[in-house]
């Protein structure tokens, strides 16, 4: 199928296009979940203010923007002909966007990223290096190849919340439990992902899990999964002698439960949809979690 070609467009489709592109809501729950870390679980809690009006906390959060902004970018640009097949009323590139601006745009957002997190440390500045490649490489590689691909999303996801202990080290272990909550939930949701987009995928080549395992299989897996997750959060918690926390990840588990039992049953795209939504939700419930941790 060909790929839609850009045409003339207002200043507000360019503007929509271009936001749709970046993902602006998952980028906002990026910046509020880095905040979130810094002001609920590294504290101090009553300094909130100060907190919030910090600079190189400001820059951090920005310089993860960035990079994940730009990595939304690559990555679109790459799955175009997928997109088409899997999504196509959410194709922006070759349609709003021409390929060589977004791919400008794109490298615009890598260099400001990690030129703004040299402004805050060398070490946050080598860890953005490290992600930039792995997106790059993860759009053009590893996303098609099983398990690797959501693989390092799922490190990448987690690798948002620790990146905040590089800078305030305070409170590093509860900052470590919820960032393996971020890894596994993420990791879910990019296999249901895979479930969902099997269509478009096997028309170009993909080996993702659902492709080489099947459906059947992919949903042992993600129970497997989900078991492990649930283990090793209780495990941590008991480990810090946390009780409130132990008793929050139960509260999570009603939603959970119920994700399990909804992919037990999922069979269409549109369903897999769901569940994909849904663990989004469970980490949104996740995140605020952290009042009470």
């Amino acid at each position: 199928m060909p790929v839609a070609r850009a045409h003339k467009f207002t200043f507000r489709q360019y503007l929509a296009g271009f936001l749709r592109l970046i993902r602006l809501p998952n980028l906002l729950i990026l910046v509020l979940t880095q905040y979130l870390t810094r002001v609920l679980l590294v504290g101090p809690r009553g300094e909130w203010r100060q907190i919030v009006t910090d600079p190189k906390m400001l820059i951090l959060s920005l310089t993860t923007a960035c990079i994940a902004a730009a990595g939304y970018i690559i990555n679109d640009y790459f799955d175009v002909k997928i997109d088409i097949v899997n999504k196509p009323e959410r194709v922006v590139i070759g349609r709003y966007l021409k390929r060589r601006v977004a791919m400008g745009t794109h490298q615009f957002l890598n260099v400001a990223g990690v030129l703004l997190g040299l402004l805050v440390s060398k070490w946050i500045f080598l860890i953005n290096v490290v992600c930039v490649t792995l997106l790059w490489f993860y759009s053009e590689r590893f996303k098609r190849t099983m398990l690797v691909g959501n693989l390092v999303v799922s490190l990448l996801t987690a690798l948002s919340v620790v990146i905040v202990t590089v800078v305030y080290p305070e409170n590093r272990n509860l900052v470590f439990i919820y960032a393996i909550f971020s890894f596994f939930i993420s990791l879910v949701r990019e296999i249901i992902k895979d479930m969902e987009d099997v269509r478009g995928d096997v028309s170009h080549g993909c080996r993702t899990l659902p492709i080489v395992w099947g459906l059947r299989r992919t949903k042992i897996v993600v129970y497997f999964l989900v078991a492990i997750f649930i283990t090793t959060l209780y495990l941590m918690a008991h480990s810090l002698n946390n009780l409130t926390l132990a008793w929050l990840f139960t509260a999570l588990l009603l939603p959970i439960a119920w994700l399990v039992y909804r992919l037990v049953f999922a069979d269409t795209r549109r369903e897999f949809a769901r569940l994909s939504t849904l663990c989004k939700m469970i980490m949104l419930l996740g995140l605020a979690t952290m009042i009470w941790a």
